[in-house]
């Protein structure tokens, strides 16, 4: 039987597990798609327009978000930054989840969308703080200016656990992997994702109607 795709939002302090998690999930299921943002800054160096961002103009950007064409939207350093609307409805009518990777706020502007009833959301806890502390140092990306002001965030980001429909505590990549499996292959089956199910029901209705 068809179904309707899901917004998988993943949520979590920076350390969490979440990017790792993210690219585990892609290789279960290779019909995940990231939800590609759209951008009033310039291109990079070797990034290219509908791959890594939408390079949209600032006139163009606002317009989208005043027709509700932006699921969720944000400034971020002087630069827009937001989520079309329209390729993820494409998707979604087609079957295909559809993975974000967003902060709190991206969650909750998504969440209250017109796309809300499909919308799954997941945060990612830290077994502790000095963990999530000793995993953005081990991984070795960022100064130590840089991982302090992470932490610092960490605490806002944490703050917001309860907006979410699942939260999930990292503390055995494999074990979440596995959980993650479990709650996204059940949420599939809600009965919002199967728009077939009413016309099936129906049937099932009539043929009792035969029967008399």
């Amino acid at each position: 039987m068809a179904r309707r795709g899901l917004l998988i939002i993943l949520s979590s302090p920076s350390g969490a597990g979440k990017s790792t998690l993210a690219g585990r999930l892609r290789a279960w299921d290779d019909t995940l798609q990231f939800s590609v943002s759209a951008t009033t800054r310039a291109p990079r160096e070797g990034e290219v327009d509908g791959q890594h961002y939408h390079f949209v103009t600032v006139p163009d950007f606002q317009t989208q978000v005043a027709d509700a064409q932006m699921l969720e939207h944000a400034q971020v350093f002087g630069n827009y930054y937001g989520s079309p609307r329209a390729p993820v409805q494409g998707a979604i009518d087609s079957g295909r989840d559809v993975l974000f990777d967003v902060d709190w706020q991206g969650a909750q502007q998504i969440s209250n969308s017109a796309l809300q009833e499909h919308v799954l959301s997941i945060f990612l806890l830290p077994p502790s703080i000095p963990e999530l502390h000793r995993r953005l140092v081990t991984r070795g990306q960022d100064a130590p200016d840089v991982i302090e002001r992470r932490m610092q965030k960490s605490w806002d980001e944490i703050s917001h656990w309860d907006g979410y429909d699942y939260v999930l505590v990292n503390d055995d990549l494999d074990q979440t992997e596995e959980r993650l499996k479990t709650i996204i292959s059940a949420e599939r089956l809600r009965r919002t994702q199967q728009p077939e199910l009413v016309d099936h029901v129906r049937h099932l209705q009539s043929e009792f109607g035969d029967l008399t």
